[in-house]
């Protein structure tokens, strides 16, 4: 790692040039840049991805028609805009790995505007002939999509003010669609619309929401964006954690540069992009992104990414936080996490998972073992905690669901949401109070209080869980035994009785915390024991649920017959 003796300087353009410290930095003249992109929610991955492959296009390929305008919707951006306009839109990325660290000035978003107040200068310049692609980091909450029914949050307020068209947009569609109705009626093609959000189908789900909305706006214009648009669909994978003060301090110390907002992230980034464009673009395979000719290509790396890394965060999130964990490179260290997570993936995930020429499933697991164990990313246990009613129906609740058709293990993946709901109840195990930062936190956190030890009142969720997993016996089951047994056990001792842990069956690796798969472990004495102590639990909780299996069955088929009813009514 550099220790600089030069003196501290506040990024800026007029600076560039001293920043000898630095790795890599703009060679590229700012000043002749033009916004070919302008993106919705300037956060750390955003700044951590695609700012940075935007930045290679600029620095290696003069593509100076493809820099980044910036746009915060929200009065929480202001903080953004505050940190970046001082410091003419640069940051540095400070990538971090065992072998040590580096510092990279990134130039490639060279405005910033802040919507609100703002909210003409925002439009105009999606609206802009020069803007060809708006990018989208929003989060899965600014989709207003609902998992279950596929179809947009019409009745949420922020739609219906949107849609009335009372105020200024308070929605990326308000703005996407106020800006593309001026490119229909200017005669221009409409610029992409590219979702860059850690979601399944991200651009299809962006294509059906904006034409749903516009569709209720503007008919016209709805009907040109469909025959004329462009959404396509990626997967994107750079684990990005939260920036603190001693990663600025750092900064300052290390390499001679103050900035307002770094970014700290891994040496690992990856992105897979459909060539699915309406108005043009860079030239993205030239500086390492795997553009792929169909949404089918995406998909299957989309998979493999959502389950196995982003499924695998929420695995371990909330047991670990249970347990009493901070940082992820701590949990994944623990021989007794580690092979939980190991079972999970091998056993309950991979055999749902495509086969991909060049792609070698072990080898990702094994690559995730390691950038989990990366100790100097710091990335905190509370982070990949982060909106779990968002995260559950995309990278959890689906091999649940697929499982159980197929007939294999839920155990596993069914403890991951049982530690969920024990979580959303905003109390550890000892009794302190904790935030739950879910844009349903309240409703959820109050669900998770009434039901206590009992899954019910949470599995009612209609925008988390469909009647598949609702209404099915065994789910129901496995979550109440996995429930109760956090309960009456807490999350460790609760671990124990899932994992099976034999040195010659699963070698932990030292302090990488990677573990050697075995498909034919032989259980131990204490393993057998917990398995017969869980198997009589299992048996008494099934004849309990004997009468709550009859209930839910009847509650299914009535909901059936009401939904037939309903279609009959129409017809």
């Amino acid at each position: 790692m550099p220790h600089s003796t030069d003196s501290v300087l506040r990024l800026s353009n007029a600076n560039l040039a001293q920043f000898s410290q630095a790795e890599t930095k703009p060679s590229y003249d700012r000043t002749q840049l033009k916004h070919g992109i302008v993106h919705v929610g300037v956060g750390g991955f955003h700044r951590a991805h695609l700012a940075v492959y935007v930045d290679r296009l600029l620095s290696n390929l003069a593509a100076n028609d493809w820099s980044i305008c910036g746009v915060g919707l929200t009065p929480f951006d202001a903080s953004m805009r505050d940190a970046l306009a001082p410091q003419d839109c640069l940051y540095t990325v400070i990538e971090r790995s065992a072998a040590g660290s580096s510092a990279h000035i990134i130039g490639s978003i060279s405005d910033f505007i802040f919507a609100p107040g703002n909210e003409e200068a925002v439009i105009a310049k999606m609206a802009h002939k020069d803007t060809h692609i708006v990018s989208l980091t929003i989060t899965e909450s600014g989709y207003y999509y609902n998992e279950n029914t596929h179809y947009l949050e019409v009745n949420d307020p922020n739609i219906q003010h949107d849609l009335a068209g009372e105020g200024p947009p308070r929605t990326t569609y308000g703005y996407l669609t106020a800006a593309l109705a001026r490119r229909y009626k200017a005669g221009l093609k409409p610029f992409t619309v590219m979702s860059c959000d850690n979601m399944q189908k991200n651009g299809s789900i962006s294509r059906n929401m904006l034409l749903a909305f516009a569709r209720l706006k503007d008919p016209d214009m709805a009907a040109w964006l469909s025959e004329n648009g462009a959404f396509p669909n990626s997967m994107v994978d750079r684990i990005t954690p939260r920036t603190m003060d001693e990663d600025k301090t750092g900064l300052k110390k290390d390499f001679s540069i103050e900035d307002a907002w770094p970014v700290v992230t891994e040496p690992f980034m990856q992105w897979v992009l459909e060539d699915n464009f309406s108005d043009g673009r860079p030239p993205f395979e030239n500086v390492g992104v795997q553009v792929v000719p169909t949404v089918r290509d995406v998909e299957q790396f989309e998979l493999i990414k959502l389950r196995l890394l982003n499924g695998g965060h929420v695995a371990m999130g909330y047991l670990a936080a249970l347990a009493g964990f901070k940082y992820v490179h701590e949990v994944i260290n623990d021989p007794l996490f580690a092979a939980y997570l190991n079972d999970l993936w091998y056993e309950e995930v991979k055999p749902l998972l495509p086969q991909i020429p060049g792609v070698d499933i072990d080898d990702y697991i094994r690559t995730l073992h390691s950038r989990f164990s990366n100790p100097t990313l710091k990335d905190e246990v509370a982070r990949i905690c982060l909106g779990g009613s968002g995260k559950m129906p995309q990278f959890i609740l689906p091999s649940i669901a697929e499982q159980i058709e197929s007939r294999g293990s839920i155990g596993r993946l069914t403890l991951c949401v049982a530690a969920w709901f024990r979580y959303l109840t905003g109390i550890d195990e000892n009794g302190n109070k904790y935030k739950v930062d879910d844009p349903m936190a309240q409703e959820l956190k109050a669900l998770a209080r009434e039901g206590g030890a009992s899954p019910n009142a949470l599995l009612g969720v209609q925008s988390i869980f469909g009647d598949d997993l609702r209404y099915d016996g065994r789910f129901v089951r496995e979550i109440t035994i996995a429930m109760r047994t956090l309960d009456r056990r807490g999350a460790r001792k609760t671990l124990e009785k899932y994992v099976e842990l034999e040195d010659d069956k699963a070698s932990v690796a030292g302090s990488s915390g990677s573990i050697t798969h075995s498909h034919s472990r032989e259980p131990s004495r204490t393993r057998g024991d917990d398995l017969k102590s869980r198997l009589q639990e299992e048996e008494i909780a099934n004849l309990r649920q004997q009468v709550l299996d009859l209930t839910l069955e009847k509650k299914r088929l009535a909901s059936k017959l009401n939904d037939i009813w309903k279609l009959a009514t129409v017809y």
